[in-house]
Protein backbone atom coordinates (compact mmCIF):
# COMPACT_ATOMS: atom_id res chain seq x y z
CA UNK A 1 0.00 0.00 0.00
CA UNK A 2 1.57 3.15 -0.96
CA UNK A 3 2.07 5.64 1.65
CA UNK A 4 0.44 9.82 1.42
CA UNK A 5 3.23 12.07 1.55
CA UNK A 6 2.65 14.30 4.55
CA UNK A 7 2.29 18.16 3.28
CA UNK A 8 5.28 20.42 4.28
CA UNK A 9 4.87 22.69 7.59
CA UNK A 10 7.00 25.98 8.18
CA UNK A 11 9.31 26.15 10.87
CA UNK A 12 7.64 28.74 12.92
CA UNK A 13 3.94 26.89 12.82
CA UNK A 14 5.21 23.75 14.09
CA UNK A 15 4.09 22.82 17.96
CA UNK A 16 6.82 23.63 20.60
CA UNK A 17 7.79 20.08 20.98
CA UNK A 18 8.77 19.73 17.74
CA UNK A 19 10.52 23.18 16.67
CA UNK A 20 14.71 22.90 15.69
CA UNK A 21 16.65 23.55 18.31
CA UNK A 22 20.33 24.53 17.67
CA UNK A 23 23.03 22.21 18.63
CA UNK A 24 25.31 23.86 21.47
CA UNK A 25 28.23 22.34 19.79
CA UNK A 26 29.88 21.82 23.07
CA UNK A 27 33.83 20.49 21.64
CA UNK A 28 34.01 24.12 19.89
CA UNK A 29 33.45 26.23 23.06
CA UNK A 30 35.62 24.06 24.62
CA UNK A 31 38.78 24.40 22.37
CA UNK A 32 37.74 27.94 22.13
CA UNK A 33 38.55 28.64 26.12
CA UNK A 34 40.83 26.36 26.06
CA UNK A 35 42.40 28.03 23.34
CA UNK A 36 41.92 31.69 25.08
CA UNK A 37 43.06 30.68 28.52
CA UNK A 38 46.27 29.59 26.89
CA UNK A 39 46.83 32.62 25.39
CA UNK A 40 46.14 34.67 28.79
CA UNK A 41 48.82 32.77 30.50
CA UNK A 42 51.62 33.12 27.56
CA UNK A 43 50.37 36.94 28.17
CA UNK A 44 50.72 36.94 31.67
CA UNK A 45 54.37 35.39 31.49
CA UNK A 46 55.58 37.84 28.95
CA UNK A 47 53.81 40.80 31.11
CA UNK A 48 54.98 39.56 34.26
CA UNK A 49 58.77 37.81 32.85
CA UNK A 50 61.95 39.75 33.11
CA UNK A 51 61.91 41.58 30.09
CA UNK A 52 62.42 45.25 30.16
CA UNK A 53 60.22 46.60 27.17
CA UNK A 54 61.43 50.09 27.47
CA UNK A 55 64.56 48.50 25.59
CA UNK A 56 62.21 47.22 23.17
CA UNK A 57 60.90 50.36 22.33
CA UNK A 58 64.29 52.21 22.75
CA UNK A 59 66.07 50.18 20.41
CA UNK A 60 63.54 49.28 18.03
CA UNK A 61 64.32 52.48 15.61
CA UNK A 62 68.10 52.43 16.24
CA UNK A 63 70.38 53.06 12.77
CA UNK A 64 71.74 49.53 13.34
CA UNK A 65 68.42 48.11 12.81
CA UNK A 66 67.15 49.78 10.29
CA UNK A 67 70.00 49.38 8.37
CA UNK A 68 69.64 45.29 9.17
CA UNK A 69 65.78 45.49 7.80
CA UNK A 70 66.71 47.35 4.58
CA UNK A 71 69.05 44.44 4.25
CA UNK A 72 66.80 42.01 4.78
CA UNK A 73 64.58 43.20 2.24
CA UNK A 74 67.23 43.85 -0.42
CA UNK A 75 68.10 40.38 -0.23
CA UNK A 76 65.21 38.65 -0.13
CA UNK A 77 64.41 40.72 -3.59
CA UNK A 78 67.99 39.83 -5.27
CA UNK A 79 67.60 36.49 -4.05
CA UNK A 80 64.30 35.61 -5.00
CA UNK A 81 65.24 37.02 -8.43
CA UNK A 82 68.01 35.33 -8.89
CA UNK A 83 66.52 32.36 -7.99
CA UNK A 84 63.58 32.62 -10.38
CA UNK A 85 65.57 33.22 -13.00
CA UNK A 86 67.27 29.58 -12.25
CA UNK A 87 64.00 27.91 -12.30
CA UNK A 88 62.61 28.70 -15.04
CA UNK A 89 65.83 28.23 -16.96
CA UNK A 90 66.41 24.66 -15.06
CA UNK A 91 62.60 23.89 -15.39
CA UNK A 92 62.68 24.38 -18.99
CA UNK A 93 65.90 22.14 -18.92
CA UNK A 94 64.23 20.13 -17.41
CA UNK A 95 61.66 19.64 -19.51
CA UNK A 96 64.33 19.12 -22.49
CA UNK A 97 64.28 16.23 -24.78
CA UNK A 98 67.93 16.36 -24.07
CA UNK A 99 69.28 13.58 -21.77
CA UNK A 100 72.85 15.71 -20.43
CA UNK A 101 70.35 19.13 -19.82
CA UNK A 102 67.57 16.63 -18.22
CA UNK A 103 70.15 14.90 -16.65
CA UNK A 104 72.08 18.45 -15.15
CA UNK A 105 68.68 19.53 -14.16
CA UNK A 106 67.91 16.30 -12.26
CA UNK A 107 71.20 17.18 -10.23
CA UNK A 108 71.04 20.44 -9.44
CA UNK A 109 67.80 19.96 -7.89
CA UNK A 110 68.81 17.16 -6.34
CA UNK A 111 72.42 18.93 -5.01
CA UNK A 112 70.63 21.78 -3.62
CA UNK A 113 67.49 20.58 -2.49
CA UNK A 114 69.04 17.74 -0.55
CA UNK A 115 71.75 19.85 1.49
CA UNK A 116 70.68 22.85 4.03
CA UNK A 117 70.41 26.53 3.73
CA UNK A 118 72.72 27.21 6.01
CA UNK A 119 75.47 24.77 4.72
CA UNK A 120 75.84 25.80 1.67
CA UNK A 121 76.14 29.61 2.64
CA UNK A 122 79.37 28.79 4.38
CA UNK A 123 80.51 26.69 1.52
CA UNK A 124 80.30 29.79 -0.65
CA UNK A 125 81.25 32.08 2.47
CA UNK A 126 84.68 29.80 2.41
CA UNK A 127 85.09 29.19 -0.90
CA UNK A 128 88.58 30.62 -0.62
CA UNK A 129 90.16 27.49 0.98
CA UNK A 130 89.15 26.11 -1.84
CA UNK A 131 90.09 28.01 -4.70
CA UNK A 132 92.05 31.26 -3.95
CA UNK A 133 91.52 33.14 -6.54
CA UNK A 134 89.25 32.88 -9.45
CA UNK A 135 88.91 34.77 -13.09
CA UNK A 136 90.12 33.83 -16.27
CA UNK A 137 94.14 33.07 -16.15
CA UNK A 138 95.79 35.83 -17.72
CA UNK A 139 93.08 37.99 -18.40
CA UNK A 140 91.39 38.45 -14.85
CA UNK A 141 91.78 37.19 -11.59
CA UNK A 142 91.17 38.25 -7.97
CA UNK A 143 91.04 36.75 -4.62
CA UNK A 144 88.06 35.27 -3.79
CA UNK A 145 88.79 36.03 -0.27
CA UNK A 146 88.09 39.64 -1.77
CA UNK A 147 85.24 38.55 -3.77
CA UNK A 148 83.18 36.39 -2.10
CA UNK A 149 82.12 39.00 0.74
CA UNK A 150 79.25 38.11 3.08
CA UNK A 151 76.96 40.12 0.30
CA UNK A 152 78.01 37.58 -2.21
CA UNK A 153 78.22 34.66 -0.37
CA UNK A 154 74.54 35.22 1.15
CA UNK A 155 73.22 35.97 -2.29
CA UNK A 156 74.44 32.76 -4.21
CA UNK A 157 73.84 30.48 -1.13
CA UNK A 158 70.00 32.19 -0.87
CA UNK A 159 69.65 32.59 -4.47
CA UNK A 160 70.71 29.44 -6.40
CA UNK A 161 69.00 27.15 -3.24
CA UNK A 162 65.46 28.92 -4.01
CA UNK A 163 66.29 28.30 -7.70
CA UNK A 164 66.45 24.61 -6.96
CA UNK A 165 62.42 24.71 -5.25
CA UNK A 166 61.57 27.54 -7.76
CA UNK A 167 62.17 25.17 -11.06
CA UNK A 168 60.35 22.51 -9.26
CA UNK A 169 57.46 24.95 -8.83
CA UNK A 170 57.65 26.06 -12.44
CA UNK A 171 57.94 22.91 -13.76
CA UNK A 172 54.17 21.76 -12.32
CA UNK A 173 53.12 25.31 -13.84
CA UNK A 174 54.47 23.96 -17.24
CA UNK A 175 52.82 20.47 -16.89
CA UNK A 176 49.45 22.18 -16.08
CA UNK A 177 48.98 23.08 -19.37
CA UNK A 178 46.89 21.18 -21.43
CA UNK A 179 49.18 19.43 -23.76
CA UNK A 180 47.36 20.52 -26.98
CA UNK A 181 48.96 23.77 -26.54
CA UNK A 182 52.02 22.36 -27.32
CA UNK A 183 50.70 20.51 -29.79
CA UNK A 184 48.92 23.45 -31.35
CA UNK A 185 52.57 25.72 -31.38
CA UNK A 186 54.28 22.76 -32.97
CA UNK A 187 51.94 22.59 -35.85
CA UNK A 188 51.88 26.25 -36.45
CA UNK A 189 55.58 26.06 -36.80
CA UNK A 190 56.72 27.72 -33.42
CA UNK A 191 60.11 26.35 -32.10
CA UNK A 192 60.23 24.83 -28.36
CA UNK A 193 61.28 28.07 -26.76
CA UNK A 194 59.36 30.53 -28.91
CA UNK A 195 55.91 28.17 -27.69
CA UNK A 196 57.47 28.45 -24.27
CA UNK A 197 57.49 31.72 -24.19
CA UNK A 198 54.55 33.31 -25.89
CA UNK A 199 51.83 30.73 -24.96
CA UNK A 200 52.74 28.00 -22.48
CA UNK A 201 54.16 30.33 -19.81
CA UNK A 202 51.83 33.35 -20.12
CA UNK A 203 48.98 30.34 -19.23
CA UNK A 204 51.24 28.52 -16.25
CA UNK A 205 51.44 31.53 -14.47
CA UNK A 206 47.77 31.42 -12.75
CA UNK A 207 50.10 27.86 -11.18
CA UNK A 208 53.36 29.35 -10.67
CA UNK A 209 52.60 32.62 -9.34
CA UNK A 210 51.21 31.96 -6.00
CA UNK A 211 53.60 29.83 -5.04
CA UNK A 212 55.94 32.36 -6.07
CA UNK A 213 54.57 34.74 -3.70
CA UNK A 214 54.62 32.32 -0.64
CA UNK A 215 58.68 31.11 -1.31
CA UNK A 216 59.33 34.93 -1.39
CA UNK A 217 57.55 34.97 1.91
CA UNK A 218 59.66 32.07 3.40
CA UNK A 219 62.65 34.28 1.98
CA UNK A 220 62.37 36.90 4.03
CA UNK A 221 63.13 34.74 7.11
CA UNK A 222 65.54 32.87 5.39
CA UNK A 223 67.73 35.99 5.24
CA UNK A 224 68.12 35.43 9.11
CA UNK A 225 70.41 32.18 7.96
CA UNK A 226 72.99 34.71 6.47
CA UNK A 227 73.89 36.15 10.30
CA UNK A 228 75.72 33.20 10.45
CA UNK A 229 78.42 34.23 7.63
CA UNK A 230 78.04 37.88 9.35
CA UNK A 231 75.70 39.45 6.79
CA UNK A 232 74.35 42.20 7.83
CA UNK A 233 70.90 41.68 8.18
CA UNK A 234 68.27 42.67 10.91
CA UNK A 235 69.29 39.35 13.15
CA UNK A 236 73.13 39.98 13.03
CA UNK A 237 72.62 43.31 13.68
CA UNK A 238 70.67 42.94 16.84
CA UNK A 239 73.23 40.09 18.15
CA UNK A 240 75.77 42.95 17.62
CA UNK A 241 73.64 45.05 19.85
CA UNK A 242 72.93 42.35 22.52
CA UNK A 243 76.52 41.26 22.84
CA UNK A 244 77.11 44.45 23.91
CA UNK A 245 74.41 45.67 26.41
CA UNK A 246 73.52 41.68 27.40
CA UNK A 247 69.80 42.53 26.56
CA UNK A 248 69.25 39.25 24.80
CA UNK A 249 65.42 38.93 24.84
CA UNK A 250 64.85 42.43 24.00
CA UNK A 251 66.54 42.55 20.82
CA UNK A 252 65.21 39.29 19.90
CA UNK A 253 62.01 40.40 20.20
CA UNK A 254 62.77 43.27 18.13
CA UNK A 255 64.12 41.61 15.06
CA UNK A 256 60.97 38.77 15.45
CA UNK A 257 58.94 41.73 15.84
CA UNK A 258 60.24 43.21 12.18
CA UNK A 259 59.94 40.25 10.62
CA UNK A 260 56.39 40.06 11.47
CA UNK A 261 56.07 43.67 10.22
CA UNK A 262 57.62 42.87 6.89
CA UNK A 263 55.88 39.55 6.37
CA UNK A 264 52.89 41.11 7.79
CA UNK A 265 52.81 44.13 4.88
CA UNK A 266 53.64 41.53 2.03
CA UNK A 267 51.00 38.82 2.85
CA UNK A 268 47.74 41.10 1.66
CA UNK A 269 49.90 41.40 -1.39
CA UNK A 270 49.83 37.84 -1.68
CA UNK A 271 46.59 37.09 -1.54
CA UNK A 272 45.42 39.70 -3.80
CA UNK A 273 47.70 38.05 -6.66
CA UNK A 274 46.14 34.36 -5.32
CA UNK A 275 42.62 35.69 -5.31
CA UNK A 276 43.41 37.41 -8.67
CA UNK A 277 44.44 34.38 -10.93
CA UNK A 278 42.15 31.57 -9.11
CA UNK A 279 39.34 34.52 -10.53
CA UNK A 280 41.07 34.21 -13.82
CA UNK A 281 41.02 30.27 -13.74
CA UNK A 282 37.64 30.20 -12.55
CA UNK A 283 36.37 32.65 -15.57
CA UNK A 284 37.68 29.83 -17.81
CA UNK A 285 35.42 27.05 -16.15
Amino acid sequence: MASRSEPFVPAAELPDRLRIVKRWHVGRWLAAAVILALLALIGRAFAQGQIEWAYVLRFFTVPAILSGVANTVVMSVLAMTLGIVLGVLFAIMRMSENPVLRGAALGYVWLFRGTPVILQLLLWFNLALVFPAIGVPGLFEARTVDVMTPFAAALLGLGINQGAYTSEVVRAGLIAVDAGQYEAAQAIGMTRLRSLRRIILPQAMRVILPPIGNEFISMIKLTSLASVIQYSEVLHNAENIYYANSRVIELLIVAGLWYLIIVSILTPFQMLLERRFARGAANKR
